[in-house]
């Protein structure tokens, strides 16, 4: 029997998918200490794990910091984190004298689980509920301005809170340390190796279990006509603007409509509906699912990977970077079409583009089939109790960091050269010409020399698993 210490952010889509993981170690006989928030106290009992609440350490927000939050504010996220770590300093202290786990189950952006794993040196496995980004899979997101600015602007904060954090033992340079993946963190991902991007970058440390859930329902589409569901979430949900755009485009269409919008917003402020539109705070969105024909969707992790799990097609309608990193992949295997028109008759026009084109619904049964011969909650549960997982391990990272040390060098020599030759046989009057060149050229040119090389060692590593 081992004891485990699982800890999460006080957020549904971050802690769904350890909930079944939970379920499957405590079946085992694995005794599950997981702490958490008075909201998700029923779900974390019924998994039998013993539940411990948080909440008295969540510090009160002010409304601009409120507002920040909601609004996905890496800089606001971060600052309350590092908060909440220190509010929890003294009480994690005396947990881990006295639960002693075995082995710390941490969400990837749950900083006081992963902080004091290493503080109390106790081997560590990330809960990973969106895809696992590094220098590579990163190149995903697209990032808007706003997220830009709030990310550049907010790096002296983040410097200052971590420092207020050594005091209590955390040493931590920069945030990005606490949410990056590498290739020597144990780890597990929601996901097949198939949809995470760049999957043969991420070494054997990583598990890639595939959707993590309770249900055993599937996908069932017969039915007498077809069903749209929208959602957007459990965070940025409050969107009446939208839910009555869609309304207004589907009204009308031979389909069944069900719209699940969250307990926070006025349904009244969505009018009369039509025959054909429900629309309830929440439903069994797995059960939903198995019947969707056409999902309208944020691109949450969750909810893609829920509704993929289902041989659902999306209407991809992205919110934030990561979202968009999500929708990126899910366009790239075919099971999706992105919105980019927001109006009535942009949301009509991309769901007919699902209902009429089989293609869509075949790629998503494609990635069905894929999500469900993945280990699923058992495989989780074997690579959690077997965690430190210490083998030696291809590092593709670090081979092309070497890759790009060599380049450079090569590279302004040849620079140098050109710019010597150019001097002594033309005229060095214009020789710094060369020189603003090879600075201008030098970036894109990096990344051609880093994508080939990613490619052959990438094609090695795929022999490799076809051999396994």
């Amino acid at each position: 029997m081992k004891k485990i210490a699982f800890f999460c952010i006080p957020a549904h889509g971050h802690t769904n998918p350890m909930l079944p993981v939970a379920a499957e170690l405590v079946r085992r006989g694995d005794a599950v200490r997981f702490y958490s928030f008075d909201e998700f106290e029923a779900k974390i009992k019924a998994t039998g794990a013993e539940f411990v609440s948080c909440t008295r350490f969540l510090p009160e927000l002010t409304k601009e910091e409120e507002e920040a939050v909601k609004n996905i504010s890496t800089t606001e996220m971060t600052i309350q984190d590092i908060k909440i770590t220190i509010r929890m300093n003294d009480f994690l202290e005396e947990e881990f004298k006295t639960f002693q786990p075995d082995v710390v189950y941490t969400d990837s952006v749950c900083f006081w689980g992963k902080l004091n794993a290493w503080k109390h040196n106790v081997p560590m496995v990330v809960s990973t509920s969106t895809f696992a980004f590094n220098q590579m899979s990163s190149k995903y997101m697209k990032q808007s301005a706003a997220e830009l600015g709030d990310m550049i602007f907010g790096l002296p904060k983040i410097s200052k809170a971590l420092k207020e954090m050594e005091p209590y033992g955390y040493h931590i340079k920069n945030a990005m340390m606490l949410v990056q993946s590498d290739n020597k963190t144990d780890s597990v991902v929601y996901t097949s190796r198939n949809f995470q991007p760049y999957s043969e970058c991420f070494s054997d440390h990583y598990a890639f279990v595939g959707p993590s859930v309770f249900s055993k329902v599937l996908p069932n589409k017969e039915k007498e006509r077809p069903l749209v569901y929208i959602s957007m979430g459990t965070v940025i949900n409050e969107r009446p603007d939208f839910y009555n755009k869609c309304i207004d485009a589907l009204k009308d269409m031979n389909v069944e409509v069900i719209i699940s919008c969250g307990n926070s917003m006025d349904q009244k402020l969505l009018g009369e509906l039509p025959s054909n539109v429900k629309v309830y705070p929440y439903v069994d969105q797995l059960d939903v699912l198995s019947r969707t024909d056409a999902f309208i969707t944020h691109c949450g992790m969750n909810s893609v990977s829920e509704s993929l799990y289902m041989a659902a097609p999306m209407v991809l309608y992205p919110q934030t970077s990561e979202q968009n990193a999500v929708a990126r992949k899910t366009k790239e295997i075919g099971a999706g079409v992105l919105l980019t028109d927001d109006s009535a008759a942009g949301i009509q026009a991309a769901v007919q583009e699902i209902l009429n084109h089989d293609s869509y619904a075949k790629a998503a049964k494609d990635c069905c089939d894929d999500f469900r011969s993945c280990s699923g909650t058992a495989g989780a549960a074997d690579f959690i109790e077997n965690a430190p997982h210490t083998g030696e391990c291809f590092d593709m990272m670090d081979e092309l960091k070497k890759v790009n040390q060599r380049f450079h060098p090569i590279y302004w020599a040849i620079f140098a050269a050109i710019i010597v030759c150019f001097g002594v046989f033309v005229t060095w009057q214009y020789a710094w010409i060369f020189g603003v060149a090879g600075g201008v050229l030098s970036y894109p040119i990096s990344q051609v020399v880093q994508k080939l090389a990613y490619n052959r060692m990438a094609k090695k590593v795929r022999e490799s698993y076809r051999k396994k």
